[in-house]
């Protein structure tokens, strides 16, 4: 429904070009037009409001998930993360990144000591927060990004499609 405003607005803007173009000047010293500018100011604003209430809507919508199979919650600490599992029995562990020399041919200080295991082709529900600082949850092959800050549970979910061993990291600084 975007689409049609944005042309009804693109041919209501052409319209008026096009009159003041071919316009005689008749009225050009009219100093006083308050039921136009009424009309002009309260016309766009419920423009805004009409193209915005579906929009929050849908924002909203996106928010909501279907059902997760596992719920993992991942909690940042200043140099690590902490997870539990608390869908099935409560698994807490903490997971520290594995120092690893630079000249050896694998992914450097991204493997850690305990890794998190999700399954494949269900939808997965991660709850994040932090204890000290602000990080960022993120695992970039599977496209998910999320803020940890302290205080505050963040949530998304996601979709594993293909089986892996999927890096992810803090990608604050």
């Amino acid at each position: 429904h975007t689409l049609i405003i944005l042309i009804m607005i693109t041919i209501l803007i052409s319209y008026l070009m096009i009159n003041l173009f071919f316009n005689k000047y008749t009225n050009r010293f009219l100093i006083e037009g308050q039921m136009i500018e009424m009309i002009w100011t309260i016309l766009p604003a419920f423009t805004l409001i009409f193209i915005a209430l579906p929009s929050l809507r849908l924002l909203y919508l996106l928010d909501e998930l279907n059902n997760p199979l596992i719920t993992l919650k991942s909690i940042g600490h200043q140099w690590y993360w902490s997870y539990e599992y608390s869908d099935f029995s409560n698994v807490e562990f903490d997971s520290y990144m594995i120092q690893s020399p630079e000249n050896m041919n694998n992914f450097r200080l991204l493997d850690v000591d305990n890794r998190i295991i999700l399954p494949m082709n269900n939808q997965i529900r991660v709850l994040v927060t932090a204890t000290d600082v602000i990080h960022s949850w993120t695992i970039p092959a599977l496209g998910v990004k999320i803020d940890a800050n302290p205080g505050r549970l963040n949530q998304t979910s996601f979709f594993i499609n293909r089986p892996g061993m999927f890096f992810g990291q803090c990608s604050e600084i």
